[in-house]
């Protein structure tokens, strides 16, 4: 069931509590303004008067020059009023939106990964620019309504009642018969500009699917599906943002029917009049005039009501987001981050994600100084130690240390200070190979880059590059190959130089060649840190001072690569397996993914299966 919509008097308090209020003064200027243009169509309809009765009816000829100059006096400020306040209007609407966009963007980035893996990033494009963008557009429409035409209105109304009270009831006798249909359009276009702001983030979120996996879509023949899919949705788009359209138009189009029926209502009442002399020229044009000037205000103040409901629709998703908890809070009193080389310890952690459970009462140790390598199937948890010790997750149960403080004590950005990580996704911005490695920082010395572009081995390349340091790498390093990507990444990290290292499977989508080099600059960039190694080759754990396996949630094992071996357990099942006379034959996520297949629902010895996988995998 879908949740009620908080009401228009809700969603504009909450909007200008927090942003419209910070720009009182220059809003308070502006309706200045629009009220002087707004009294300025009432002031063109009174003039209609002397123009028609002294001018051109009696051939005043002072008249002329007055009523001439009169004339020229009003359209010029009209003129200087509307440039001023529409100005004054467009700084209003473009700095209260950048307001909401940097508020948006400050708080979705501190929210934790659960929050993105249930709001995809198309979804949050669709919501800090379209919907943000359609919000502007209408404070601007709103405000100018409320001023301009209201005043207007207001105006040209009043010197149509000071000619002729009954014409100007005769005039707005169907007004009253408005009232009932605009509230039921109104909720039609809330529940369409709804329905098409969802949809509109569907359609960014599939653009983005597919520009960022443009490769698999072409390897796979994609491109008809994926374009079959997108015009589907799009095709739903149109319809719902035609709807909405069809709803707001139809305000203004009753308006104008009414309004036609009372303009022709007073002319056969008011022309008899005329007829018989009792009524002038002069006054019927005034009064005539002043109801045509009334028109277009009219129309634009009912078109508000429907602009306004697509508007609230998209205010309501924004202020959803904004509402949003974030439940990786900050300690009240934080403490000091440890100082030297820390430790890192687990003790009975327990993480769920919803209904499956990751670690199950997992305790392990990583010492100071030393490397601790992590090994086991995918899904055993080893990424989820990652995430936990650098607060992108908190357990349920357990505690969490680093250099002996629970990292909930530490502020999120002293902890995160502490680790420098190295994963096989090697992210980088499209930006210049220089920024992707400083990153903002600007107490980088030229010898400590150097130092650090040498060392990662990203000097052995750099020569080739056009422009050097300041090559920009395309859209997540695409313009760099995935050696050469990880290279940068362990620039980076060495220039952090933090006391702790996390690689997760830092080489596991490398080429031999490459894998040779990066694995070098990561012996280098290890030396002399706390460090926590994720990895399925096992050929590079085999000098880590201590390696930890791991099976659904729970370290079954722990040693050094000679010990672990002469136990003869799953590492050395493990082991044997990927390696035959020395060399290796197969990837252990190949492995792993074989053994749970083999050992699913069986009974029997772990010798047994691993004697029929090994014939399976080996003949």
């Amino acid at each position: 069931m879908s949740k009620p919509h908080k009401s228009s008097r809700e969603l504009f308090g909450w909007l200008w509590r927090g942003y419209l209020r910070h720009y009182i003064g220059l809003l308070g200027i502006a309706v200045v303004f629009m009220l002087i243009e707004g009294a300025t169509m009432g002031a063109l309809g009174y003039m209609m008067q002397p123009m028609f009765d002294l001018v051109f009816v009696d051939g005043n000829s002072d008249a002329l020059v007055w009523v001439s100059l009169a004339f020229l006096a009003i359209f010029t400020l009209r003129g200087v009023s509307s440039v001023t306040q529409k100005v004054l209007l467009s700084k209003v609407s473009q700095t209260s939106a950048a307001h909401l966009r940097k508020d948006m963007l400050a708080r979705l980035i501190r929210q934790d990964p659960a929050f993105h893996q249930q709001h995809p990033p198309g979804l949050l494009l669709q919501r800090v620019q379209s919907d943000v963008g359609a919000i502007g557009a209408v404070w601007q429409a709103v405000i100018t309504g409320a001023g301009r035409d209201l005043v207007a209105l207001v105006a040209v109304l009043g010197v149509a009642f000071s000619i002729d009270w009954r014409w100007t009831l005769i005039l707005l006798i169907g007004v009253p018969v408005l009232l009932l249909p605009i509230a039921t359009i109104q909720r039609y276009v809330r529940k369409k500009a709804s329905k098409a702001r969802d949809l509109g983030a569907d359609l960014a979120t599939r653009l983005d699917e597919i520009f960022h996996g443009i490769v698999p879509v072409k390897l796979n023949r994609l491109e008809d599906y994926q374009v079959g899919r997108f015009t589907e949705r799009t095709d739903e788009f149109v319809k719902s943002e035609v709807k909405a359209a069809f709803g707001t138009s139809s305000i203004s189009g009753m308006t104008d029917i009414m309004a036609g029926v009372g303009f022709m209502a007073v002319l056969l009442y008011g022309g008899n009049e005329i007829i018989e002399g009792e009524k002038t020229v002069g006054q019927f044009m005034s009064f005539f005039t002043s109801i045509g000037l009334s028109f277009e205000p009219m129309r634009r103040l009912a078109n508000i009501s429907g602009v306004w409901q697509n508007a609230a629709a998209a205010l309501e998703r924004i202020k959803e987001l904004l509402d949003a908890p974030i439940l990786l809070q900050e300690p009240e009193h934080p403490k000091p981050a440890p100082e030297g080389l820390p430790d890192i310890r687990l003790q009975g952690v327990d993480l769920s994600y919803g209904d499956a459970r990751i670690l199950r009462g997992l305790s392990l140790e990583a010492e100071a100084g030393k490397t601790t390598a992590l090994v086991g199937a995918s899904g055993a948890g080893k990424s989820t130690i990652f995430n936990l010790l650098t607060r992108m997750v908190d357990p349920q149960v357990g505690t969490v240390t680093v250099g002996g403080v629970n990292v909930n004590e530490l502020s999120t950005s002293d902890l995160r200070s502490l680790f420098s990580v190295v994963t096989q996704d090697a992210m980088l911005f499209d930006e210049t190979l220089r920024e992707n490695i400083v990153l903002g920082r600007t107490d980088v010395s030229d010898e400590e880059l150097q130092a650090a572009l040498e060392a990662s081995h990203v000097a052995d390349f750099l020569p080739k590059l056009e422009h050097g340091l300041e090559t920009r790498v395309g859209p997540r390093g695409s313009a760099l190959s995935g050696g050469q990507r990880q290279r940068v990444v362990i620039a980076r990290a060495l220039l952090r130089n933090t006391p702790i290292l996390l690689l997760d499977e830092a080489t596991s989508a490398l080429d031999a060649q490459s894998e040779k080099v990066v694995q070098a600059a990561l012996d280098k960039l290890a030396g002399g840190r706390t460090t926590l190694v994720i990895a399925h080759r096992l050929s590079t754990i085999r000098n880590a001072d201590k390696i930890v396996v791991m099976d659904r949630g729970r370290v079954v094992d722990q040693g050094s690569h000679e010990e672990l071996l002469a136990r003869g357990g799953i590492y050395a099942d493990l082991y044997r397996l990927q390696f035959q006379d020395g060399k290796a034959v197969v990837d252990t996520t190949a492995i792993t993914a074989q053994t749970e297949h083999l050992t699913k629902g069986r009974s029997g010895s772990r010798e047994r299966w691993f004697r029929r996988f090994a014939r399976k995998l080996f003949g």
